[in-house]
């Protein structure tokens, strides 16, 4: 597999030292370089492309809020030492290539966590696969993502797991019969998360009364929910990122759409509330986070993370924090910083007990877990019952 990366990258290799003359990204505290000489801890530079600035950074500066957190504790610990070496996509494909490029090209850089959207996986995947770079998307949950290549992989469950589980549960507990479905037309991420949705609602036997798009950016959506309210669903499916997610909510409620939302995996997060506040009730979601499991790694996360950050920890914060564990681990396990040890290493994770459950990796280096189904109750998620 070596060989054949090696080969590959070639083609690529006068790319790359064009992006590689660029500065360098932010560093989080550690040492560089592979296992010191003297039978001590692991030491590797970890690439992080991640979405700090742009509409949507409150997702990259949970992601990494997460991963610096395991960072200080994994590194505390003394059997590995990670460094984090930490660039912006800005949520654009083109800004997440380049910083992938640059990270790809870095000798010292042994894998890759990121990038944040899948529409910038779906660019980013294949240049680290070519290359024989691991990387892990901790967010990244459109269909087909692990299925790049080989050096790819993900802890976040995806939307073909998600969405039919949360929709399930929304079934029986409304006895819907009905939906209409609302998907962002513009992005890899809601758009995989629309085909889900439609492909669970004709499974599940359900009538689809109509289909609406929006784009990414867009504060009216007048016309769509007033065809909507018309058509009188049990349920509205509604794939979108936070932003427009929440905004869709507030002018729904407003319109007097009081039926439940089924979300993806772009409402699962608190400033879904913060921008909808009252409008975000009654919005159903699947996820492997929930920060009120009676469990102690949980507890001590949501403690630490508070203590580190002063807010409680999101989903996206948990994922990271649990990426840079199962990282830490297929290190230990690899016994060196290099990449091809390490991606042989990632194909083995099974069982792992992280703060978000029982994890594996499955041969396609997607992701073995079962989701819990939430509700937004009284501004706060909460346990679908």
């Amino acid at each position: 597999m070596k060989m054949k990366k090696l080969f590959q990258f070639s083609v690529l290799s006068s790319m790359l030292i064009l992006s590689a003359c660029s500065g360098g990204g932010e560093q989080a505290a550690g040492e560089k370089e592979g296992k010191d000489g003297s039978g001590g801890a692991v030491k590797a530079d970890i690439g992080v492309v991640s979405y700090i600035s742009g509409p949507g950074a409150a997702y990259g500066e949970a992601i990494t809020s997460g991963l610096k957190l395991a960072q200080k504790e994994i590194n505390a610990k003394g059997e590995v030492d990670i460094n984090l070496v930490i660039e912006d996509s800005a949520g654009k494909q083109d800004q997440a290539l380049t910083a992938a490029q640059k990270l790809i090209n870095s000798e010292n850089v042994t894998a890759i966590i990121g990038p944040t959207l899948s529409t910038e996986m779906n660019v980013v995947g294949p240049e680290a696969d070519l290359s024989g770079v691991p990387i892990m998307g901790t967010s990244t949950t459109a269909d087909g993502i692990p299925q790049i290549g080989d050096y790819v992989f993900r802890n976040s469950i995806p939307e073909a797991l998600a969405i039919p589980a949360s929709m399930k549960k929304a079934i029986e507990k409304y006895d819907a019969k009905k939906v209409a479905i609302l998907y962002g037309n513009d992005d890899v991420f809601t758009k995989s998360g629309f085909d889900t949705m439609k492909e669970a609602a004709e499974d599940m036997g359900l009538e689809v009364l109509t289909i609406e798009q929006f784009q990414k950016g867009q504060s009216d959506y007048n016309a769509q929910l007033t065809k909507i309210k018309g058509l009188n669903p049990d349920l509205i499916l509604c794939s979108a990122l936070y932003n427009e997610g929440a905004v869709i909510m507030d002018q729904a409620r407003k319109m007097g759409i009081d039926v439940p939302f089924v979300g993806g995996n772009g409402f699962n997060s608190p400033e879904v509330i913060e921008i909808a506040g009252d409008a975000a009730d009654g919005l159903i979601v699947a996820t492997p986070w929930y920060g009120e499991k009676e469990d102690p790694k949980v507890k001590e996360f949501v403690s630490n993370f508070e203590k580190e950050y002063g807010k409680k920890p999101d989903q996206f914060a948990a994922q990271a924090y649990d990426a840079l564990y199962i990282m830490a681990e297929a290190l230990k396990n690899a016994g060196e910083a290099d990449r091809d040890a390490l991606r042989d290493a990632l194909a083995e994770v099974k069982d792992f007990k992280g703060i978000l459950g029982n994890f594996s990796f499955d041969e396609e280096g997607d992701v073995v877990m079962d989701p819990t189904v939430l509700v937004i109750e009284d501004g706060a998620f909460k346990i679908f019952e």
